[in-house]
């Protein structure tokens, strides 16, 4: 075998594809590469020009650098990128190398090709992502930000800085901790304080007052999370909300709980208690004093079902680990201890642990109080049922009632919006869906004339 084709051999297993162009650009050999990365037996590209594969869009600028380099006086060698047709069809982005070193035994230029299409395919993956969430961050009204390690330098933060803090982007970016100066002094050792927590690793939930142009008046929820290299916390990211409007809203809440909490309760007892002095003294009123009683007693569970509805949404708690049988069980034995006239039946309790809130045993003592309170029968005969199937546990509660109001059964549902028209009854229903909504489940109402309602009550199995 002769040296050439010894070397024809050898060069067929390299994983680059090795070419010798004339200066025209002809391909005069090609090794067994081009076929793995191209499709092309070497036969099929011998004799023909270079440039004829080229993508349209970079043709020109490669017969540009392929000559400019071949017809350079002092040694050179160029690394170009390009895409070349590959015999599907389809386009393989190549990078290849090409000097201007020849010599007569080779009668030619050496250009050596790989294929880096899945570099390429990333780079602009990512470029486009960057493109996103530049997008998105420009956009965002809350305070997207990124600091070293240390806190020494603040790496990026978005214009939704200054409308919150008050204060400029630039002055951010030229002095680091000069965000702590539209803090409020109450709260910056507290912020300090969490600053020093991410740095050892922490991740931090906190609230705090921000902007003195505004007399501090806004109030900010921030996470902030450390990204850790080796152990080592190298950057601090994190966000930073508006939640002005909510702490205004809990500040409403709080003074309307008080008000139902204390005064109407006081003042409702009030009520009660001359409707009874009525009574004593004048006992033909009883039938009035009677209407007054209840109204007032009725008014007086609402408020209780209020602050219930306002404990709920006001405590931030996330779900937990709900022994959802033990639940059912404990709820059964108290409407049958309040009401010994109701017929509970229990078809089946299987065992049920679900990712729920602690409140769900309201739930279920409101949902079978509500069968009992709503049937026209002197003994009212209620069903209930828990069963699993899949990712969720199933709680159903059948009554002999008459059908639940579409109104009603909406409120379950979370098809409906209380309006000054169209309203339900009462806080009962609305207790229940806050709860079982907050759970993460939801409900579904089955009603039938004659026959009852069927209420089911879905949550995800922990």
């Amino acid at each position: 075998m002769q040296q050439s084709e010894s070397l024809g051999l050898l060069l067929d297993q390299a994983q680059d594809k090795v070419a010798l162009l004339d200066e025209h650009g002809t391909v005069t050999y090609v090794n067994g590469a081009a076929e793995r990365i191209l499709g092309y037996a070497p036969e099929e590209l011998v004799g023909q020009s270079v440039f004829e594969f080229i993508h349209p869009d970079d043709v020109d600028a490669l017969r540009r650098t392929f000559h400019r380099t071949i017809r350079s006086e002092p040694f050179t060698e160029t690394t170009v990128e390009y895409r070349h047709r590959a015999s599907d069809g389809s386009w393989v982005y190549l990078e290849s190398r090409m000097s201007n070193l020849t010599d007569s035994a080779l009668d030619g230029y050496v250009v050596s090709s790989r294929d880096v299409s899945d570099r390429v395919r990333a780079e602009r993956e990512r470029e486009e992502t960057a493109a996103h969430l530049e997008d998105i961050a420009a956009t965002s009204g809350d305070v997207l930000w990124m600091f070293n390690g240390d806190w020494s330098e603040l790496l990026f933060v978005n214009p939704a800085y200054e409308d919150i803090y008050g204060a400029p982007v630039e002055e951010a970016l030229d002095d680091p901790s000069a965000f702590l100066d539209a803090i409020h002094p109450d709260d910056v050792s507290a912020v300090e304080d969490a600053m020093e927590c991410l740095s050892e690793g922490n991740p931090v939930d906190i609230e705090y007052r921000v902007n003195p142009s505004e007399d501090y008046g806004r109030w900010v929820w921030v996470q902030g999370q450390p990204i850790t290299e080796d152990g080592e916390v190298v950057r601090i990211a994190g966000f930073t909300r508006d939640v002005t409007d909510r702490r205004r809203r809990e500040r409403q809440l709080v003074v309307m709980d008080n008000l139902l909490r204390h005064n109407l309760r006081n003042d409702l007892n009030v009520v009660l208690g001359t409707a009874e002095l009525i009574e004593e003294e004048v006992p033909e009123t009883a039938d009035m004093t009677a209407v007054i009683r209840n109204t007032s007693e009725g008014l007086l569970r609402s408020a209780e079902k209020q602050r219930d509805i306002i404990d709920l949404l006001d405590d931030q708690r996330q779900r937990e680990r709900v022994d959802l049988r033990t639940v059912v069980s404990e709820a059964v034995d108290t409407v049958r201890e309040q009401h010994p006239h109701a017929v509970i039946d229990v078809d089946t309790l299987e065992a049920a642990a679900v990712r729920g809130r602690r409140e769900l045993s309201t739930a279920v003592v409101e949902l079978l109080t509500n069968a009992v309170q709503h049937s026209d029968a002197p003994n009212p005969r209620i069903g209930v049922r828990l069963r699993c199937g899949g990712e969720h546990a199933e709680l159903t509660v059948e009554d002999d009632a008459t059908p639940i109001p579409p109104v009603e059964a909406g409120v379950l549902t979370g098809d409906h919006d209380m309006t000054n028209v169209y309203h339900s009854s009462g806080l009962g229903f609305w207790l229940i869906y806050w709860i079982v909504e907050l759970s993460n489940g939801d409900i579904a109402v089955h009603s039938e004339p004659e026959r009852g309602n069927r209420i089911t009550a879905t949550l995800p199995l922990d």
